[in-house]
């Protein structure tokens, strides 16, 4: 073989590793960034180190916060429900009342209940089993985000709490269904103009994010594992309050034969504004999350229409919450109150 030969195939060989090195590159910038390992404290004679204990707050970029656990139900609020009160001629058992209830609680699309006025304690609840009531009111929700109390589902509301009444030998009074009506109009009117729900949209600079990566970058600010799969959230500092935030990525990537090959290139935080108390901070924590994340996983922040969302627009709009907060405060619907989380749902 000659030395022109020689040089031809050795200068062949450095072309073709360069190719394959190149490809091997390639393969690896595009493919789906992985969660990495584990760097906490190593087991010490076989039981895990205890790691530091933190009490909930807004201490860190997100601060540390406990999982949701249930809530007990708010009761009927004059301010947002019409309520009938039933008028007994002696005490009625819970056992009775839980039979005389409706099927279904809700008339129309509005949420419908039956409280009693518990004769040991004195209090209005849910009726319960073993307990003695001297009264019970009946009460439909005037809106929601569905509309107002109409004509139809008013009606449908004294079928239900007639019905009931009868049952226990009550006797109910309604208020005028015009009246009523014409406040679920203006409470929905306000409610309308007055609610906010607020997203942004990270995408990915470059590569892809697995799920895995995405829910271990996520998790260090704060986020757990929604009820439904390409879900996360920022619990609230108070056990059984909604989320501050929420994350969402397409579910599908979680479906797939092998997660971790799935590629996620956008995440979608959000806000709903009058579901939070204004004390969790939760726009500040939204501005927050969104720029660790864009930064931890190379990503920008853009609005729905992939536009860039810059530092000066989120000062104007978070000048526009705290108005929107006084307004809710100043009419007794202050955000992530019992009445605002029944009315804005």
């Amino acid at each position: 073989m000659s030395s022109l030969q020689i040089s031809l195939a050795v200068a062949g060989g450095v072309v073709l590793a360069a190719l394959v090195a190149h490809s091997a590159w390639t393969s690896r910038r595009n493919a789906p960034k992985q969660p990495q390992p584990d760097t906490r404290a190593p087991e010490v004679a076989g039981a895990p180190v205890e790691e530091e204990r933190r009490e909930p707050g807004f201490d860190g970029p997100l601060g540390s916060l406990p999982l949701p656990q249930p809530e007990r139900k708010p009761g009927l609020d004059a301010l947002i429900d019409v309520i009938a009160p039933i008028a007994l001629e002696g005490l009625v058992s819970g056992d009775a009342a839980l039979a005389a209830m409706p099927p279904t609680r809700r008339a129309g699309s509005k949420p419908f209940a039956i409280e009693g006025l518990n004769d040991g304690t004195g209090v209005w609840e849910t009726p319960l089993a073993g307990q003695r009531y001297r009264a019970f009111q009946a009460g439909v929700q005037l809106a929601n985000r569905t509309g107002y109390l109409n004509e139809i589902e008013y009606s449908e509301f004294v079928m239900k709490a007639q019905d009931f009444a009868d049952a226990v030998n009550g006797a109910p009074e309604f208020p005028d269904m015009i009246e009523e009506v014409a406040r679920a109009r203006e409470l929905d009117q306000f409610a309308s103009e007055h609610d906010a729900h607020l997203a942004f949209t990270l995408r990915a600079r470059n590569a892809a994010w697995s799920p895995g990566y995405l829910h271990q970058a996520a998790g260090r600010l704060g986020f757990v594992a929604g009820a439904i799969p390409g879900r996360m959230v920022l619990p609230a500092s108070e056990p059984g309050l909604p989320p501050i935030l929420g994350l969402a990525f397409d579910p599908q990537a979680t479906f797939s034969d092998d997660p971790d090959q799935s590629a996620i290139r956008e995440i979608h935080l959000s806000l709903d504004v009058p579901q939070v108390q204004r004390a969790e901070h939760p726009f500040a924590r939204l501005r927050e999350a969104a720029s660790a994340l864009a930064t931890g996983m190379d990503g920008v922040i853009t609005d729905d229409n992939g536009h860039l969302i810059r530092s000066e627009s989120l000062d104007a709009i978070g000048a526009d919450l705290e108005l929107l907060y006084d307004t809710l405060d100043g009419r007794d619907l202050s955000a992530g109150s019992p009445q605002a989380r029944r009315l804005f749902s």
